[in-house]
């Protein structure tokens, strides 16, 4: 497991976040009831916050993305905007954004996750950190 990276959540990031769980849409709660399985072996966190008001939909710290549903309104008015800011936001943690359109949860669950593995897997390090010293008897060691 990676440490945590991204900026520290507020008091108001965390009541957000678990606000947004109680209230989840459709494609969320799809997406959801597959990413809580750890496809991968991956572990993914639902409503994870961020910063001062952020609060991502699905986060994967391991992979150090960031998955984001993104209904209609996304593509209207400002939106767009605000969401570049906070793709620019992430990215300068080291954190990469995947905006995924509802309507493709809708239509077609499995392809969706087999990209967001996909994707994932280039983010994951190449190698585990060690837990510790070796054991003596690998060392050459009596």
């Amino acid at each position: 497991m990676r440490k945590a990276v991204g900026p520290k959540p507020s008091g108001k990031a965390v009541q957000t976040a678990r606000g947004q769980r109680r209230t989840m849409s459709l494609p969320e709660v799809l997406l959801w009831s597959a990413l809580r399985k750890r496809p991968g072996d991956l572990k993914f966190r639902r409503q994870h916050p961020l910063g001062a008001e952020l609060a991502i939909d699905f986060y994967c710290n391991d992979a150090r993305l960031a998955i984001e549903v993104d209904g209609e309104a996304h593509d209207r008015g400002d939106r767009p905007d605000r969401d570049a800011r906070r793709d620019a936001i992430l990215r300068q943690h080291g954190i990469e954004t995947l905006r995924i359109p509802a309507r493709e949860i809708l239509h077609d669950l499995d392809a969706v996750l087999t990209g967001i593995l996909a994707i994932a897997s280039m983010g994951l390090p190449l190698h585990h950190a060690a837990h510790g010293p070796p054991p003596r008897d690998k060392l050459g060691e009596d």
